[in-house]
């Protein structure tokens, strides 16, 4: 064995130009050195730590005067007796002497007086100004202790073990009954009473740091947080940490539901040094756990149990040699590296446990599996390459379930956890939940549903994916999750300073990262730069301390079949990335949004599912480790149809051209709608032109566009100008095309032929529109030098800043650019000061706006109120996945005083921008849509639950401050009071009468184009009525 000599060797503060600049925990690479030799130590003998605190403290029958001295004699708490810690202050020399005792009993490690020296227990006795002066001085009593035994025996250092107790609150356990989601502190308060507590211990002079006695991981967790936040951030030298768990009884979980092995797994990131367990039990009942947890733990092992089992009165009456007697077996079995005793135990106990474990070795720390990934909810979790495909939930995401995403904006909490039950029931293995819906408050509703989860073991059990755009968000739910979960996600496309930031923090967590593929430049879409990516990032967070295993790459799954052809080899791209992951970055994962794969069809599930296990089946070859999926909704690979099977197998490879027509044959003639696809094909071209243009547009036939857009040409009663037959069939057609899409019964495939239709038709259309605009300019004699002149008008596109995603607004620029629409498309990420530049710099008649991550519409706001402050007058149009027309209502449109409209999809698009730049409708279709955003902002505010109140004087701080210039001062009235008007005739002002409000008293409200009087008599639905109410 080797020689532990060595212990003198560990450097203290004790050289003047030392303790001139560093004190106490902060002597540069004291930690490190004293780490090395604890570990030197631990792998020659077993070491001892110290025993009950407070079972020596009852000897001594301290009085309330006691407790108090003339210091605290005034204290206006009833009682302090029962304060232990105090009597650092008031009784130092009785711990000091408790101290010396362990120590002569063969103690390595003594244990300071403070398991409840953090503001949160100490407010129970009104102290917790105390905090910092009680760790502070308990350390510096024990170290005074050790120092003496030191002294007395170099060969055997001593060592103070700053104890850090589990506070007297919990943050995953609800304290009341009826309400499962309340906490009675917080995280971040959690953090900042440890972090209080650690300072004040490594300023006494602690060497170690011990969280002990944890019921509640994510306490646990808190302590770990704040104690490398102040390693990192206050300039405290990293010392080594020990951490013991508490098994609250033979169930072998602690008192917040976790096993052994999970809480190994959620503590490790702290780095301890060793992992074990305390208190609740005797040696004999804690032996089983114990064994659990050594075989599971890569560290050293700490243990101290009580002294038995407390009798009928509450004390503990196993003897020493008993004791050692019942700890002998742990020894026999090879489980300890550290041991001592809790509750009820005494020097003597340590002393007899301490000369029977003399001829015992001590254990040595397994080996784990470097590529295996232990993650953790109550239970672990272990990936590797034995565990097979690992299924994510994905219903308990506000984006991805309508059903899901009703019940948590109804704050039908409690409904909304029998998702994630079913999820987990159907063989769900993890957890995702995302909460990002622009009319929601992401933080709080993500620690509210983790909280609910908290208390339902049946989904606890397993590992939580805490997924948001929102980095915010992710930490709200880090801080409410016990386990070692995964965060979903972060990535490079805000510089590689962002990603570091964010990086660390989730390491501090101790959670598992997945890093999407997307840089400055934004998203990856080939192979190669998929992985370039990844391995930037890998070199990144290996270097920050995260282990291979602790990084899953999400390399970009994308939408295949589409009916764009750049789009086809996604599939291909994402399969080859993996090979490249797994055979160049040890030990991380791969994961994915399967059902990205195949969004274009939505709604035709059979055809998905395939797709969906098709994918699998070659990517789970390649590498994939886990994807979100739905559970249970999987097609067996072997029971997929073979006429489906080897259709999607062309498409995931990209093996025919012709792809795509066929998923969408296979769709309409194996769906509910499939006899409509037999019928008679020619049938619909008995009907006349503006149905036949109707049908070609909704079914995506090409084959008689051009005739039929010619014969609707030449009807010049009808359509006097070219540009009439698309305003007028064309434009009816595409009306229902989006009505369908947006119903769910048109998917993007189909959308996208419609659009090829109406490119057809337009192009058609187009040299008679170029042909009437010159006739127009020479008959005008204008010069033909605006070369806007020949279209309909510009539109500027772009994807918000932050957001790399345009799949979307590509469809939008595709579709409007048939309608004759300039396009101005600026990308992905755009800069809103580059929107704004670009609509100056082109003239633009409309601004479109698009995003599909949660931040995007913050960043949509900021748009909205910067074309507000610079005065554009230039219509903004909102759409993309995570936008909404209540989202649009409550947060853009109240920004910005001309037309800001939610678009549902591309197809609307056309509708909406040619009612905007028609002067003739222009005004009636904004009022309408002023008046229902007007309506969706009234049902918002009326069904808002849970409201917050700010106090009077921050209400006051937040009040509007207007800065008058002299040109909008109100101008001064001709008169003041009243003026009366006598011997007027009543007829002299129906004219000037505005009859709206009328109407609507009488609940009679036109829609566009039927708004307003004296349209409203047109109105299909209210129009009869408004006039026979108007005529009476």
């Amino acid at each position: 064995m080797p020689s532990v000599t060595v212990a003198t060797s560990v450097p203290e503060p004790t050289a003047p130009a030392v303790a001139g600049v560093f004190p106490p925990g902060k002597v540069p690479g004291r930690g490190a050195a004293l780490e090395e030799l604890l570990r030197t130590t631990l792998q020659s003998r077993i070491m001892f730590i110290d025993g009950a605190m407070g079972t020596m403290i009852q000897r001594y029958r301290f009085s309330e005067e006691d407790f108090r001295t003339e210091r605290f004699k005034d204290h206006p708490k009833d009682f302090l007796k029962g304060n232990n810690d105090l009597l650092s202050l008031t009784q130092p020399d009785a711990i000091f002497d408790i101290h010396c005792k362990y120590l002569e009993a063969g103690s390595d490690f003594v244990e300071t007086n403070t398991f409840s020296s953090t503001s949160i227990a100490q407010a129970d006795y009104l102290m917790q100004d105390l905090v910092y002066e009680l760790n502070k001085v308990s350390a510096e009593l024990a170290k005074k202790a050790c120092d003496k035994y030191t002294a007395m025996n170099p060969s055997k250092p001593r060592y103070v073990a700053g104890a850090i107790g589990p506070t007297n609150q919990t943050l995953s356990i609800s304290p009341s009954v009826e309400n499962p989601s309340y906490r009675a502190t917080t995280f971040d308060a959690m953090v900042d009473s440890y972090a209080e507590q650690a300072r004040g211990l490594l300023d006494g002079g602690a060497d170690v740091l011990l969280v002990e006695t944890v019921f509640d991981t994510l306490n646990a967790k808190a302590a770990l947080y704040a104690i490398d936040q102040i390693f990192d951030e206050d300039g405290y030298d990293r010392c080594p940490i020990l951490i013991s768990g508490t098994i609250v009884d033979q169930s072998g979980r602690t008192l917040s539901g976790q096993t052994g092995e999970a809480f190994i797994a959620s503590v490790s990131h702290g780095d301890p040094l060793a992992i074990g367990l305390n208190c609740a039990l005797g040696a004999d009942q804690m032996l089983p756990f114990l064994q659990n947890i050594s075989k599971n733990n890569p560290t050293f092992i700490i243990c101290y149990p009580n002294a038995g089992l407390p009798n009928t009165f509450g004390e503990y009456d196993q003897s020493a040699a008993d004791m050692a007697e019942q700890v002998r077996p742990f020894a026999e079995l090879g489980l300890l590296n550290i041991v001592g005793g809790c509750c009820g135990t005494t020097p003597e106990h340590i002393k007899a446990i301490a000369d029977m474990c003399k001829e015992y070795a001590p254990r040595v720390p397994p080996i784990m599996d470097p590529e295996t990934l232990v993650v953790s909810g109550l239970e672990t979790l272990r990936i590797n390459k034995d565990t097979g495909f690992v299924n994510i939930g994905e219903r308990c995401n506000v984006s991805g379930s309508r059903v899901f995403a009703k019940k948590i904006l109804n704050a039908a909490y409690e409904e909304a956890l029998a998702i994630g039950r079913a999820q987990v029931d159907a063989g769900a293995q993890v957890i995702d939940v995302n909460m990002d819906e622009g009319l929601l408050d992401g933080k709080a509703a993500m620690t509210k549903f983790l909280n609910y989860i908290a208390s339902e073991p049946d989904i606890a059990r397993v590992p939580l994916m805490v997924d948001s755009s929102n980095f915010q968000v992710v930490l709200a739910g880090l801080k409410c999750a016990q386990g070692k979960c995964i965060v979903n996600s972060i990535s490079l496309k805000e510089g590689e300073e962002d990603f570091i930031k964010k990086a660390k923090i989730v390491k501090r967590f101790g959670a598992a990262v997945v890093v999407m593929a997307f840089d400055e430049e934004g998203q990856a879409v080939e192979a190669q730069r998929k992985f370039d990516i990844c391995k930037r990032s890998y070199d990144i967070l290996t270097g920050l301390g995260f282990k291979g295993r602790e990084i899953i790459f999400d390399p970009n799954i994308l939408t295949i079949a589409t009916g764009l052809e750049e789009h086809n080899n996604y599939a291909v791209e994402f399969i080859e990335s993996n090979r490249l992951i797994k055979a160049n970055l040890p030990g991380a994962k791969i994961s994915g949004g399967v059902s990205n794969l195949s969004f274009s069809f939505r709604g035709k599930e059979v055809l998905r599912q395939a797709m969906h296990s098709v994918f699998l089946y070659h990517t789970i070859q390649a590498g994939m480790d886990m994807g979100i999926v739905n559970a249970g909704f999987l097609t067996i690979y072997d029971d997929i149809p073979k006429d489906l099977l080897e259709i999607c197998e062309n498409a995931v490879h990209n093996r025919d051209p012709e792809v795509t027509e066929k998923l969408l044959t296979y769709a309409e003639t194996h769906g509910k709608d499939a006899t409509k696809a037999t019928e008679a094909a020619e049938e619909w071209r008995n009907e006349d032109v503006q149905a036949r243009l109707k049908h070609a547009l909704v079914k995506g036939i090409t084959k008689y566009i051009v005739e039929d857009t010619e014969e609707a040409r030449l009807d010049t009663v009808r359509y006097p100008r070219p540009l009439n037959v698309i305003e007028g069939p064309l434009m009816a057609g595409m009306s229902v095309v989006g009505e369908l899409f947006g119903a769910g019964k048109m998917f993007l495939p189909q959308v996208i032929k419609s659009a090829r239709v109406m490119k057809s038709a337009v192009a058609h259309l187009i040299p008679f529109m170029e042909e009437e605009r010159l006739a127009n300019l020479a008959a005008g004699g204008i010069a033909d030098d605006d070369p806007n002149a020949a279209y309909n008008g510009t539109v500027v596109l772009a994807t918000v800043k932050g957001d790399v995603h345009d799949i979307g607004k590509n469809i939008v620029g595709v579709v409007l650019g048939c309608n004759n629409y300039k396009i101005i498309d600026l990308g992905v990420m755009t800069p809103c000061d580059k929107i704004l530049a670009a609509a100056i710099e082109h003239k633009a008649d409309i601004i479109g706006l698009s995003g599909l991550i949660t931040p995007s519409l913050d960043e949509m706001v900021y748009v909205a109120k910067e074309m507000e402050r610079k005065g554009i007058k230039i219509p903004l149009l909102i759409g993309g996945a995570t936008t909404s027309k209540m989202h649009t209502a409550v947060k853009i449109a109240p920004r910005y005083s001309q037309p800001a409209i939610h678009v549902l999809d591309a197809s609307k698009s056309v509708v909406v921008v040619s009612s905007l730049l028609d002067d003739s409708a222009k005004e009636d279709f904004v009022d309408d849509i002023a008046d229902e955003y007007e309506d969706l902002r009234a049902e918002h505010y009326e069904g808002l639950k849970d409201r917050r109140y700010l106090t009077l004087p921050a209400a006051i701080a937040k009040r509007a401050k207007i800065a008058w210039k002299q040109e909008t001062l109100p101008c001064k009235p001709q008169f003041y009071g009243t003026k009366t008007l006598n011997d007027y005739n009543l007829k002299d002002l129906i004219p000037y009468i505005d009859w709206n409000p009328f109407f609507q008293t009488w609940q009679l409200r036109g829609r566009y184009p039927n708004r307003g009087f004296p349209k409203i008599f047109n109105d299909e639905a209210v129009g009869e009525e408004a006039k026979k109410l108007y005529e009476d």
